[in-house]
């Protein structure tokens, strides 16, 4: 059965830094495209950023360009998202997702799995 857990969230101040796990069971993690999405209470679901298999290509939004990195090990079946120079505006559950069949893809319905998310707090 496949699962995704993440963990790494919690409270911070404003110019702070995270750093968020998600340990990947039950499938092949190094053949899936990994995601990283979010949701503000209200909000949508946004994309975060994606990693190829591979680990070779990224794509971050806009909005975390610069500030945050994705990353993958795939002997440890882990994926990462390095949060620096957080803002309130980062404030939300941050969700890992897993994609079979898309090389890199921002739209959450490519998804197959996803974890319950893990929550970050961002003070000003």
């Amino acid at each position: 059965q496949a699962q995704l857990v993440e963990s790494g969230g919690e409270l911070v101040q404003a110019g702070g830094s995270l750093r968020l796990s998600c340990a990947a069971s039950g499938f092949a993690f190094h053949v899936y495209t990994m995601g990283w999405f979010r949701q503000s209470p209200g909000k949508e679901r946004e994309f975060v950023a994606c990693i190829s298999r591979n680990g070779a290509t990224t794509e971050m939004a806009d909005s975390v360009k610069g500030r945050f990195t994705i990353s993958r090990d795939n002997d440890k079946n882990e994926v990462y998202l390095q949060m620096n120079s957080l803002e309130p505006e980062d404030t939300a559950d941050y969700y890992c997702a897993a994609a079979l069949h898309v090389w890199r893809s921002r739209v959450d319905s490519d998804y197959d799995y996803w974890g319950q998310g893990t929550q970050v707090t961002v003070s000003s």
